[in-house]
């Protein structure tokens, strides 16, 4: 049987301020993203036994990875980056509520292009080939790739079956999917 385990970062700063924390902003966990991560490995230590590990080149990436896969060494993957915000990276909703371009993105689903920043069609379209390969030729046993809730939904909206929309695989930090392979797909055996 051929396994993936989808797991999103632990908490940084600028996620407790509900930031857009993407592409360009390397920042660490922080303590208490650290220590839930460290809770939910010691909770469910079977979930994180793993045989191949993929991450994001991102620093809270890759802090994560070694807190929940310690045994594995990871392979980074430039594609598995979260989306450039451009110029609302490192930005909450309040902070820019008045600005008309991110009033007009927001209204348009958050679908079109972003000032100074990576569409999110050729992201999602990056974070699909990265992974492809890994799917026409799966390995046996438990791939985990430690990536960004962004990276995760642009994934499993392309491949998980039942078909469901981007934003329908939304996980929280520290969150993801347990998926077994099945003919060149991935069905979803757990979220958490």
């Amino acid at each position: 049987m051929t396994e993936f385990l989808f797991l999103r970062h632990g908490r940084t700063a600028g996620n407790l301020r509900s930031n857009y924390v993407g592409g360009r902003t390397d920042e660490p966990l922080c303590p208490a993203g650290i220590e839930a991560l460290r809770a939910a490995r010691d909770a469910c230590p079977e979930r994180f036994a793993a045989q191949r590990l993929f991450v994001s080149p991102m620093l809270r990436c890759r802090e994560t990875a070694a807190l929940c896969f310690p045994h594995l060494t990871p392979t980074p993957v430039e594609e598995f980056r979260e989306c450039d915000f451009g110029v609302f990276e490192g930005k909450n909703f309040q902070d820019l509520e008045n600005d008309p371009r991110y009033r007009a993105w927001v209204e348009g689903n958050c679908a079109g292009p972003i000032p100074e920043g990576e569409h999110p069609d050729a992201f999602m379209a990056r974070c699909r080939s990265a992974f492809a390969p890994l799917l026409e030729h799966p390995a046996p046993g438990r791939t985990a790739l430690v990536v960004h809730g962004g990276t995760i939904m642009a994934i499993l909206s392309a491949f998980a079956r039942p078909e469901r929309p981007y934003f329908d695989y939304h996980v929280s930090n520290g969150g993801g999917y347990l998926c077994t392979e099945e003919n060149g797909l991935l069905r979803i055996v757990e979220q958490f």
